[in-house]
């Protein structure tokens, strides 16, 4: 089986609430998206405990949080107009132009 990348709903920079899980209903900003997995990085979701070395003669080593990877299935984008969660969809502007749209209140979502 080939990944192949897809497209997804939320991208860097968007802000979401999860939806199932330990974090359940929390909201954060995402870090990172990986479209070929399927997963996305949200600031303070997923928090792992990672022990690190130092790796330089003035860097201290010690127990950090790092946020883990989820599926992005787990998460809705937050409408920044009506400030819930929704389902996004897609519209063609007359000029061409691709956007996603709010299903709650059909706002454009600028990307």
């Amino acid at each position: 089986m080939v990944n192949v990348p897809r497209k997804m709903h939320v991208k860097k920079g968007d802000t979401v609430e999860i939806i199932s899980g330990k974090d359940k209903s929390k909201r954060g900003k995402v870090l990172a998206a990986f479209p070929k997995e399927g997963k996305v990085i949200v600031e303070g979701i997923n928090l792992l405990t990672k022990h690190q070395k130092p790796r330089g003669a003035g860097q201290q080593g010690g127990i950090i949080k790092v946020e883990g990877s989820i599926y992005s299935s787990k998460v809705m984008l937050v409408c920044k107009k009506c400030n819930k969660p929704t389902r996004v969809g897609r519209q063609v502007l007359e000029d061409g132009t691709k956007v996603r749209v709010c299903k709650v209140c059909n706002e454009v979502i600028n990307d």
